[in-house]
């Protein structure tokens, strides 16, 4: 059995998976109410919530599983990007169970599980694809090749979609986390009240921006230019185009013809329903395995071969990715 955990940002996750990729069980321990009065995540919080959660969360994995300890196999674990505080509470823990159970461990970048979550859904792309991954700190487009070999070939020059939604939400008073909220909001709004101009329109490089639109945004707020569950609407429909508009050009820079979604933009409903207007077969993350989760990183665990005794032992976290 493959255990596997994720603690790169401010969920506790373990998840235990066969060899052969039947998900067994999957925990997501949230600290969102531990974050929420501060508007965002305090990394120090975030580190000290997993080291109380991860031991329990782990249990109830097993637990769930119908599995003990002695069962697992393989363990797998986020070794970053993210808060490097809170990933090495998960790698120190892997680390210990590795070793005190004598298993191999495998180190899991964090954003290779995002798009191995794509195995999760119910029809997988197959062959050669461009994978869109959208989440709270990361927004590329991601070549898969036919051996599954991933090429970044865009990012964003400055915030990543699911921070511009949750920034969005903090000027337009609305709590964390911001973007189901603004989303809630965005759906009772017209996006053509006061429309924003979609980022680097007619550019034909890749890269994303959204720093312009929250610039956008405080400015309308600050003016009261439209009620704000107007407002809330046209900045959705902004970043939502932008996205599609990088996807659509991706797709034909690639020559790929299958798009994967994933991340935890990847939940939004909008963008879900707009990503039929491109030119391909579109393929989302299950919207359980959109944000951070551990049967990701054992759905990616499955496709990487597991550190030998020395590196297992000396094997560090890291707050950047060469993929991001």
């Amino acid at each position: 059995m493959i255990l596997a955990l994720e603690t790169s940002c401010d969920e506790t996750c373990a998840a235990v998976m066969t060899p052969s990729g039947e998900l067994l069980a999957s925990i997501v321990a949230s600290q969102a109410a531990d974050h929420a009065a501060y508007g965002g995540v305090v990394p120090e919080i975030a580190s000290r919530r997993h080291l109380e959660l991860l031991p329990p969360t782990v249990a109830a994995a097993l637990a769930e599983a119908g599995c003990s300890s002695a069962d697992v196999t393989l363990v797998a674990v986020s070794a970053g990007p993210g808060l490097i505080g809170a990933l090495l509470v998960g790698v120190s823990y892997a680390k210990g169970f590795a070793y005190a159970n004598d298993v191999p461990l495998v180190a899991v970048d964090h954003l290779h599980g995002h798009v191995a979550s794509l195995a999760l859904a119910d029809a997988p792309p197959v062959g050669a694809h461009l994978v869109l991954l959208a989440s709270g700190g990361h927004t590329l487009l991601i070549d898969v090749d036919e051996h599954g070999a991933l090429t970044t070939l865009a990012r964003s020059l400055d915030d990543a979609a699911g921070e511009a939604f949750d920034k969005g939400a903090r000027l337009l008073g609305l709590g964390y986390p911001g973007g189901p909220l603004l989303a809630a909001l965005a759906a009772d709004g017209d996006p053509l009240r006061h429309p924003f101009t979609t980022p680097l329109r007619g550019r034909s490089d890749l890269a994303f921006s959204f720093s312009g639109l929250k610039t956008g945004l405080a400015m309308a707020v600050a003016a009261q230019a439209a009620p704000t569950a107007d407002l809330a609407a046209a900045y959705q429909e902004a970043i939502v185009e932008h996205l599609l508009d990088r996807a659509r050009l991706g797709l034909a820079a690639s020559g790929r013809t299958t798009l994967g979604l994933v991340g935890g933009v990847a939940a939004n409903t909008r963008l879900r329903e707009r990503l039929t207007e491109l030119p391909a077969t579109v393929v989302a993350a299950p919207l359980a395995w959109c944000g951070d989760n551990a049967a990701m990183i054992a759905a990616a665990a499955r496709q990487l071969d597991p550190l030998g005794a020395e590196a297992r032992l000396a094997l560090d976290a890291h707050a950047r990715s060469p993929l991001g």
